[in-house]
Order: C-alpha cells, then sequence, then structure tokens
C-alpha cells in the first residue's frame, strides 16, 4: 500500500472516529457546537457544552495500541492555543466561561466491528502562561 493510500484511510479511519466520539459524548449529555475546528496555527477535533463548561475535545482514533499515548505535550499546548484563540474570538474570555480538556480515544478491532471507546474527562490542564492570558481577558 502507497503512502498516498495509507493517507486517505489515515483521514477515513479519523473521520469515523469523530463520528462515534460525537455520538459517545451526546450520548453521556455533552451537546456538540463545533466539528473539526481549524486555524492555520491547529485543530480542534469537537467542541461541546456541558452545563456551563466549554469541553475542548481532542479525538485520537487507531486501529491498534493505545490511542490516548498520541496526544503529545506539544499537541496539548498547541490544542490549548486554539481553544484560548477561539475564547478570544467569541469573547467567551471576558464572560469567564469554564472550561476543560477531554480526550476520546477510540480503538477499532480488526474487523471493523464496534469500536472501543474511553472518554478522558479533564486529561489535561491549559499551560500557566496560556491560562494567566485566559484570566486577563485575553491581553496579549
Amino acid at each position: 500500500m502507497g503512502r498516498r493510500e495509507r493517507g486517505w484511510l489515515s483521514r477515513l479511519l479519523g473521520a469515523r472516529g469523530e463520528a462515534q466520539a460525537a455520538r459517545y459524548l451526546r450520548r453521556q449529555g455533552l451537546r456538540i457546537i463545533l466539528q473539526g475546528y481549524r486555524l492555520r496555527s491547529g485543530e480542534i477535533d469537537l467542541i461541546a457544552r456541558e452545563g456551563d463548561t466549554l469541553v475542548f475535545v481532542e479525538v485520537k482514533t487507531r486501529r491498534r495500541g493505545e490511542p490516548v499515548e498520541a496526544v503529545t505535550p506539544r499537541q496539548q499546548e498547541r490544542i490549548c492555543r486554539v481553544a484560548l484563540r477561539f475564547m478570544r474570538y467569541h469573547e467567551l474570555d471576558r464572560a469567564g466561561v469554564k472550561c476543560r480538556f477531554d480526550i476520546v480515544a477510540v480503538l477499532w478491532p480488526e474487523d471493523w466491528g464496534r469500536p472501543t471507546i474511553e472518554h478522558y474527562r479533564d486529561a489535561f490542564s491549559m499551560p500557566a502562561k496560556l491560562a494567566s492570558q485566559l484570566m486577563e481577558g485575553g491581553a496579549s
């Protein structure tokens, strides 16, 4: 299998995983606000609301292994930066909206049957240097 085919299959697997994650979160009572929020600097797979908390969700989909291990500290910081820009753009930082960062791990079996889904609530925190910018109400 060539690089192009692997890339296409990887995108398909990721899209299926995000759809399953969104469905799972809805069943858990979260309201999905956006799917696939993208900026040049990064992306957030799902943005949801649970009560008065805004939830930024990274979805990791794999066929084997531990999907959650693929969310590196560097990726976490990138997600936090995109979340901060989202909150600033919508003036949610000024409104004092609480936020958290979750990971949903989707593991598809080899036979493409029903996937195993694990939800890691509050999986990581915004780095202090970004959190202080959020608390300042948008000062850069």
